[in-house]
């Protein structure tokens, strides 16, 4: 199938590792012209030159001004504005819902929202004039059930699908989608974390965490990154022109609803 990215400009937020590089090299095989960002310059760039047509955009996403200097230094990079825009980035500390402070909030608020809706204010005026335009945001499953033990998180992701539902109906008539992928337990480092801090919150061993957790996935195991890269790139193509205000899990049926 061809996806029709050939030429289409992305902007993969923190692309350097995990869900994000595997968007930014499922995107790049299509033939986008991907900007892979992230703090960590040097892998930025390392990763670029592998990916036919990448461009390195090293920046903190979370910094003051962070999204503006993001956004202007990858469309320098790309030669215009994204016709993809991929919002990914990290997630709060774990904890209880009980426990949840107005730090927390905050953090939720200053991780999961504000440099988002910065980034989307930035680049969907130039989609709207262009009648083409994908924003997708990596999730997590715990938008579709929240996840017990990572509270600030289901907070903050929740509020963001909540903004994205309402604004794909706003610009479905101009040509722009607007998705969520939803991972469930994706063979990621931020996975291999969470299965640590579990660990190490229940006295038992990582292995035993991470056995546990895959005999829960009908899947039986944790997907590969790239399988979430293929599901991202099908939604960032022509193809799914018809889909939006949607959050698609790929999480070997992890969740148990429709």
């Amino acid at each position: 199938m061809d996806l029709g990215l050939t030429g289409r400009r992305a902007l993969v937020c923190a692309s350097t590792s995990g869900l994000g590089e595997a968007t930014a090299r499922a995107l790049a095989a299509e033939g986008a012209l991907v900007a892979v960002t992230g703090r960590r310059g040097d892998r930025a760039r390392a990763l670029a030159a592998e990916l036919p047509g990448a461009v390195a955009v090293p920046g903190d996403l979370l910094a003051p001004e962070g999204a503006d200097a993001l956004y202007a230094g990858a469309v320098a990079a790309l030669g215009g504005e994204p016709d993809v825009l991929v919002l990914n980035g990290p997630g709060p500390r774990p904890g209880t819902a009980a426990d949840v402070t107005s730090d927390d909030l905050t953090t939720a608020v200053d991780l999961l929202l504000r440099p988002q809706l910065r980034l989307i204010g930035l680049a969907l005026p130039g989609m709207r004039a262009r009648g083409f335009g994908r924003l997708l945001a990596i999730g997590s499953s715990g938008v579709a059930a929240p996840l017990a033990g990572l509270a600030p998180s289901n907070l903050g992701r929740a509020a963001l699908a909540g903004h994205l539902k309402t604004l794909a109906a706003e610009v479905a008539a101009d040509g722009v989608t607007v998705n969520l992928l939803l991972p469930g337990r994706i063979a990621t480092d931020r996975v291999a974390a969470l299965d640590a801090a579990a660990a190490e919150r229940t006295g038992r061993g990582v292995e035993q965490v991470a056995a546990e957790s895959r005999a829960a996935i009908p899947a039986g195991r944790y997907g590969r990154p790239e399988e979430f890269g293929a599901a991202a790139a099908f939604l960032c193509g022509v193809p799914a022109s018809y889909i939006t205000g949607t959050a698609l899990r790929c999480d070997g049926g992890l969740v148990r609803a429709l």
